[in-house]
């Protein structure tokens, strides 16, 4: 197995001990596929990482566990190796934990195996239940501080939430809508991967709570559940065009945003406004080609790089004066689509 890093790097970086990664570099027995898989993406992480190993400075390892759409997951992997050379001093250095679709349960196991091999801070996008709740309760108890990303969990001992004012998107989602819809006749789809993220949740109250003001006539179509994917959207976007004719806008706070638009087209059906979140490459592709109107974003960058100061002050390695905010909600439309 190629590399250039120490043993020690490599059984960091993975949180493996140094001999199962010397096991492992020298194709002993008795491993693990499973093992041999985490010492190979502990590698092309560090690969990814590289220009920060040769920074000086305190060094902090942070796990990013999202359950998410593969286009968000690699948004955020960008976002947070673009900023990492901006917290030096200190060494940031990552290790990744997605999955698209998963358990509860799952999900808690994966903070709890981080629990027990340690880490300086998680950086979490999970559903709030409690036993999400539990899981970074146990975290914190460990002294490992937990930020939450996008979506909160806020019955937890989190140390911060970082993103957007959800309710405030929701609200300027229903604006969108409502002025250029106008006078024409219609009823808005609202689809969602999951009511189980608090994020979600929020949008789509403040949607609703915005359009019962604006636009009490018009229906609101749900299509909860789809996992933001797009096989399970273009089923779910198909059943309900066809279940009603009235349709004509879209929210979308989940994702699954190019099954959505070929099925209004598979079935000959104008979309006279479709509202996504997240400049993510399927969003990016489908507002160049106008074919959707407006994406909600917020900088995933300045997130992921406060998301990694709080973890740094929460050990005591920021100052005093270190402060943040919720990230201001952008309207991104074809000619204001900042460059990749």
């Amino acid at each position: 197995m190629a590399h250039r890093f120490k043993v020690r790097e490599i059984a960091q970086q993975s949180g493996l001990s140094e001999a199962t990664v010397d096991r492992v570099l020298n194709d002993r027995p008795g491993v693990r596929e499973g093992t041999r898989s985490e010492v190979r993406q502990a590698i092309t992480d560090l690969e990814r990482q590289r220009s920060q190993l040769k920074l000086v400075g305190r060094t902090f390892i942070v796990d990013v566990v999202l359950q998410t759409p593969a286009r968000f997951s690699d948004a955020v992997r960008d976002a947070l190796e673009a900023e990492l050379p901006t917290l030096a001093p200190a060494v940031v250095r990552s290790r990744f934990h997605f999955r698209e679709t998963g358990s509860v349960e799952a999900m808690t196991s994966t903070l709890d195996k981080i629990r027990r091999r340690g880490s300086h801070g998680v950086i979490v996008k999970a559903p709030d239940t409690p036993e999400v709740v539990a899981a970074i309760d146990r975290l914190v108890a460990a002294k490992i501080p937990v930020v939450t990303l996008v979506t909160d969990v806020p019955g937890s001992r989190r140390a911060a939430y970082i993103g957007i004012d959800n309710r405030a998107a929701g609200a300027t989602a229903a604006y969108l809508i409502d002025q250029w819809l106008g006078d024409r006749d219609g009823n808005v789809l609202v689809s969602m991967s999951s009511g189980f993220f608090r994020g979600e949740e929020e949008r789509e109250m403040g949607f609703r709570s915005a359009m019962r003001v604006a636009a009490p006539h018009r229906r609101l179509i749900d299509i909860p559940n789809s996992d933001g994917l797009d096989q399970t959207s273009r089923k779910l976007v198909r059943a309900a065009l066809e279940s009603d004719p009235q349709i004509r806008a879209v929210y979308s706070i989940g994702g699954g945003n190019l099954a959505t638009v070929d099925a209004f087209e598979e079935l000959n059906r104008e979309c006279s406004v479709f509202i996504a979140h997240d400049l993510d490459g399927d969003n990016r592709k489908l507002l160049g080609e106008r074919r959707i109107s407006a994406v909600l974003h917020h900088d995933l960058r300045a997130d992921v790089r406060t998301a990694c100061q709080v973890v740094m002050k929460e050990h005591g390695a920021m100052g005093a004066h270190f402060g943040f905010t919720t990230s201001p909600v952008q309207v991104v439309t074809p000619p204001n689509m900042p460059p990749t």
